[in-house]
């Protein structure tokens, strides 16, 4: 019987553990008028967290709907500061339930993994099979619309296998209910935005991770969120596990892959890549994907019209310079990177004349 724990509620209302919680929300964010605001008060704010925890008075939201553009478009859905240092309060306590459960390949929103880890693990497994077979397929696919698709009530059935605590389960689902439409008979998804929908996605997905693991028994998969891949070698057993992974997604977590799932050939050379997690990978080299290229091009123009207008900073700059370079600095792109860095100018704003000049 999978072991249960019981007696979380009272570490994650501790004044300690929100003040804890309270340092992580705010990180890069000092300056933003809810934190300055909470901040001038912080004490007195954070004992109103614990005791609206402790006396079930506590309830979640409103939201903040917005929508992102890149790389992608995506409704995002942003808290208060005073529920995201309860959902902070809420990771740091049970993840650490998950983290030694989850699959070693694995790779999104996991401390020592990310898309650089995960990127080098598939183009490892690429070597791997073109070494021992001469030839490689990979089933390269993605949950048609994850994050609005998961199932309210499948989730909450996934988390009482390891919490068992009633005043933990009670906040729990406050936080995945927050989500649902009045009125809803079975609601589904979570919020992007939340940072307990980061746990709840890989929960919601280690179901199938250990389905391909253990039961497939497939060596060479991978997982980012609701991207995988699998490598092998015959074409024919790939299209097979695609059809019993559909299956198994529908009948238990009621998700579909979307139309872009495929099984493909790998070129050795600079034919067909594994486009995974912002790379376009072969087994002897990776480039950084041409949206991405193009993207940064663009970001650069607006930047440098934006810092002689006055409007961003020098430092500014240079943290989305670095934070891109850093990215493509993971593949093979030491020209690319000379051309899109050099090709614009950054000139400073022009000197403001003062009233007496």
């Amino acid at each position: 019987m999978a072991k249960t724990y019981s007696d979380l509620f009272e570490k994650l209302t501790t004044f300690e553990a929100l003040h804890r919680a309270w340092g992580r929300v705010i990180r890069g964010r000092r300056s933003q008028t809810d934190v300055i605001r909470f901040e001038s008060d912080l004490e007195p704010n954070l004992f109103d967290i614990q005791n609206s925890l402790l006396w079930k008075t506590y309830r979640t939201g409103p939201y903040r709907h917005f929508r992102v553009f890149e790389p992608k478009e995506r409704a995002i859905a942003a808290l208060p500061l005073k529920d995201r240092i309860v959902q902070h309060a809420l990771v740091e306590t049970i993840d650490p339930i998950w983290a030694s459960r989850f699959i070693f390949d694995s790779y999104a929103c996991r401390p020592g993994k990310g898309t650089h880890a995960g990127a080098d693990r598939a183009q490892s497994f690429l070597r791997a099979e073109l070494r021992e077979h001469g030839t490689i397929y990979v089933l390269k696919a993605d949950v048609s619309k994850y994050f609005p698709s998961i199932c309210h009530d499948v989730l909450k059935r996934l988390i009482r296998r390891r919490i068992a605590c009633p005043d933990t389960l009670w906040l729990i689902d406050g936080i995945i209910d927050s989500a649902a439409e009045p009125g809803e008979i079975m609601p589904r998804g979570i919020p992007i935005g939340n940072l307990t929908s980061q746990l709840f996605a890989n929960i919601y997905l280690h179901e199938l991770d250990a389905f391909v693991k253990e039961e497939l028994r497939e060596k060479r998969y991978l997982r980012y969120m609701d991207d995988f891949a699998i490598v092998g070698h015959d074409k024919a057993h790939l299209h097979e596990l695609r059809r019993t992974i559909e299956d198994f997604l529908h009948a238990n977590l009621g998700l579909r892959l979307n139309g872009k799932t495929q099984v493909f050939p790998i070129s050795t050379t600079n034919g067909r890549s594994l486009d995974f997690l912002g790379y376009r990978i072969w087994p002897t080299h990776r480039k950084i994907r041409k949206d991405s290229a193009g993207r940064m091009r663009r970001k650069m123009k607006r930047m440098a019209r934006q810092y002689h207008e006055g409007k961003i900073t020098l430092d500014q700059v240079t943290q989305v310079v670095m934070s891109w370079v850093g990215h493509a600095g993971h593949a093979d792109t030491f020209r690319l990177r000379s051309r899109i860095l050099g090709d614009v100018a950054f000139i400073p704003p022009p000197r403001q004349r003062r009233p007496h000049e």
